[in-house]
């Protein structure tokens, strides 16, 4: 952000954060809201079946399985793949796959407008103030820590 990159994000953390103070005009936003993450992880939605319902993400699966993205070791992400499979994409990999696609396309678009990119990129820099290691240390202390920084107690 400080560096004038956009973010591309799920709607979680420090994002949220980013979001408010920057706009969802220079933010990219992808994914499923808390509440929808939560209904998702109740009905214990099978990966292989939503991985197999996107064919572009089944060929992003079967590409990395052949070693495609590893120089042919087929094992290299093996854990990556176990975590999504056998944790039932707690994470949302695969669940919010489809539309984080869609929202690179929009970057990719958005990247297209120059003046407009620049423009977003600048508001990010002018904003990121906030997210310094100055005010998080200082935030930390007064609302976590309870240090009276001002000297007055």
């Amino acid at each position: 952000m400080l560096n004038g990159a956009l973010t591309i994000g799920t709607l979680d953390g420090a994002n949220i954060e980013i979001l408010e103070a920057v706009g969802e005009e220079n933010i990219f936003i992808f994914g499923q809201t808390a509440a929808e993450v939560e209904a998702a992880l109740a009905r214990d939605d099978d990966p292989w079946q939503v991985c197999h319902g996107q064919p572009a993400l089944r060929d992003a699966v079967e590409m990395i399985r052949a070693g495609f993205f590893s120089s042919g070791d087929r094992f290299v992400f093996e854990s990556l793949l176990d975590s999504v499979f056998q944790q039932r994409d707690r994470y949302m990999v695969f669940g919010d796959f489809a539309d984080y696609v869609s929202t690179q396309e929009s970057v990719a678009r958005s990247y297209l407008d120059h003046s407009t990119w620049i423009r977003k990129s600048i508001v990010n820099v002018a904003r990121a103030g906030r997210f310094s290691s100055d005010q998080t240390v200082l935030r930390y202390a007064q609302d976590i820590w309870r240090i009276d920084v001002n000297g007055t107690s």
